[in-house]
């Protein structure tokens, strides 16, 4: 069996840096695999067998971590921002390096994980395992059921058809609040759904990743997600 694997991907999942900056890492600081120094990031590497050194130190897998921040509306979801924005690690009170487990857009609010669980990120972001996530939308007056039905049977984007989503009505009036499941993780999916549905969407806000729920935590607030939370997510999705 081959247990090899590149470089730039163990590094990714021992949370050393992001996979996409493995080249630049190269550059600035110096490497060895077995004495020699590597200088671009798709050797294939054995982590039982080969000795792996950066700047002639061991690289020692950190402990794993696994948070949950309910993002406030304006903060951007990445680890850091050439503009100086404001992002979802200036929340989180910790020296270990995190990344985010997918992404939420600058307005939309609500549950996002924060790991150095590399092996999990992935799984947890790769299409065939469709997660379901659960959305809370406030939009204005009430539900048109053709609409929803629509959004319930899968509707035609610029990128393809959607899968179908789970949709239930909890308060309706005025304003009307509407639960949405999906397992897509499409860019701006479900404000997308909504525009092509016209659908006037005030508020988007994520409660649910598989098993874990966002719950009381309020908006700016985080905690860690328990050995329980993580072992239901990795039994019925993983």
């Amino acid at each position: 069996m081959n247990n090899t694997q590149r470089l730039d991907k163990y590094l990714a999942n021992l949370g050393v840096c992001a996979r996409r900056n493995v080249d630049n890492l190269l550059k600035e600081r110096v490497l060895t695999v077995n004495g020699q120094r590597v200088e671009e990031g798709g050797l294939r590497i054995d982590e039982e067998k080969d000795e792996i050194l950066l700047d002639g130190k061991e690289i020692k897998k950190p402990k794993p971590v696994y948070y949950l921040l309910n993002k406030p509306k304006g903060i951007i979801s990445t680890t850091s921002d050439e503009r100086g924005r404001k992002n979802v690690m200036s929340f989180i009170k910790t020296d270990t390096r995190l990344y985010p487990v997918g992404r939420l857009d600058k307005d939309t609010t609500g549950l996002i994980i924060l790991t150095n669980d590399g092996e999990l990120t992935h799984k947890l972001t790769h299409p065939k395992h469709h997660i379901d996530k659960t959305y809370e939308l406030t939009i204005k007056g009430r539900a048109d059921n053709n609409k929803l039905e629509k959004l319930r049977n899968g509707i035609d984007l610029e990128d393809g058809r959607t899968y179908p989503a789970v949709i239930h009505v909890i308060q309706e009036g005025d304003i009307t609040v509407l639960n949405m499941t999906i397992h897509e993780g499409r860019n701006r999916q479900i404000r997308r759904m909504c525009k092509a549905v016209k659908i006037d969407l005030k508020e988007l806000r994520r409660i649910k990743i598989g098993e874990i729920q966002i719950g009381t935590l309020k908006e700016g607030q985080y905690r860690e997600i328990t050995k329980a939370e993580l072992d239901r997510l990795r039994s019925n999705y993983l």
